[in-house]
């Protein structure tokens, strides 16, 4: 079973991701942590690699087609990443959000840094997401349809995003894998 987890940044896709593939004893594949990672190898802050991206659409290109290529290759997996419920053949899709101020506050808190500047630099890079989306693949990120699901992460811990995830998993059919 696949299961890709989206959203904004500072959502909580990452935590929730890990916390049920954890749950799931599968594996996880993380765009998010790959983008960073990315970013970090050329020195370069995530809004400045997000600038870079959209000069060189290759970029995205080479991280979609890997996380497509690697969930691909797995039985049970769960994908998390911005535009994975886009590109992943999934079981099921979730996206995650919550308000713009508990996303800057909890990107301010993982960075490191002010909220106002936590806030500049995760609209600066929402915004360049957004053009790079709609350009290369005629996506609209906030077009939600796709999505089986979409849970407010602002409402809920991340613990309980993942039991509705689960209970949602057994609804479709695929089994209580706990």
């Amino acid at each position: 079973m696949r299961v890709t987890i989206s959203g904004l940044p500072g959502s909580g896709t990452t935590t929730v991701a890990k916390i049920l593939a954890e749950r799931l004893n599968c594996k996880l594949i993380s765009a998010g942590e790959v983008f960073r990672k990315m970013a970090k190898d050329l020195g370069m802050s995530l809004e400045e690699f997000s600038e870079y991206a959209r000069k060189n659409p290759e970029i995205d290109r080479k991280l979609d087609e890997l996380q497509k290529e690697l969930a691909e290759k797995e039985n049970d997996v769960v994908v998390e990443g911005r535009l994975s419920g886009w590109f992943v053949n999934a079981d099921l899709k979730v996206w995650i959000y919550c308000e713009d101020e508990e996303r800057y506050r909890r990107v301010a808190k993982r960075e490191k840094l002010s909220y106002e500047e936590a806030k500049r630099r995760t609209m600066e890079r929402e915004r360049i997401e957004k053009e790079r989306y709609k350009k290369f693949y005629g996506i609209d990120i906030e077009d939600l349809k796709i999505y089986d699901i979409a849970i407010n992460s602002g409402k809920f811990k991340p613990e309980e995003i993942v039991e509705i995830i689960l209970r949602a998993i057994e609804l479709k059919g695929y089994g209580n894998k706990r």
